[in-house]
């Protein structure tokens, strides 16, 4: 059995994400889920516990469930997952900075990140994030690259986060 940690960030594509731990719950993982406090606008935390049968964190400074601090813990997984992943959040791996406690948790983890990226068109081909995910997989970050289709913002085009089963596969 996998531990599993899924990062979920604020994107429209956040329901996704529960498909994506359905597959992993399917597959005998143990799933732990870390959201931003933006993702429980899109999703709310009683659906990720629902489906991984854990706690789901959001908060950085609540109390942890161990003696341990909970970014600590959190951090001590087989692999990390990220999906969908904001160019905020990409930014903030590529940086290191640990201003929520799911980029804390990615700092801390020694554990293999794979990252699902989901936004529009134009941030998705901007230069900063084409920079910041360059700079992740050279550190060995896997990226599952979005697709193209309908976005949410009425347009079509790249970033259109992956399907969880392409994310799910990219995790074996």
């Amino acid at each position: 059995m996998r531990r599993v940690l899924l990062g979920v960030t604020g994107s429209i594509a956040a329901y996704k994400a529960a498909e994506l731990v359905r597959l992993f719950v399917k597959n005998g993982d143990d799933v732990r889920v870390v959201m931003t406090p933006a993702a429980t606008e899109f999703v709310t935390p009683l659906t990720f516990r629902t489906l991984s049968r854990n706690d789901v964190c959001v908060e950085q400074f609540t109390s942890a469930s161990e003696w341990r601090p909970e970014h600590v813990a959190l951090a001590e997984c087989d692999i990390a997952v990220v999906a969908p992943a904001t160019a905020n959040t990409l930014a903030k791996m590529r940086f290191g900075i640990a201003d929520n406690l799911l980029t804390s948790v990615l700092l801390a983890t020694r554990a293999r990140v794979v990252v699902a990226p989901a936004m529009n068109t134009g941030m998705w081909n901007n230069a900063a994030t084409r920079e910041n995910l360059a700079a992740l997989e050279s550190r060995g970050v896997k990226v599952v690259a979005p697709g193209s289709g309908e976005l949410a913002c009425g347009t079509s085009g790249e970033g259109r986060m992956a399907e969880p089963s392409e994310i799910f596969g990219a995790c074996a």
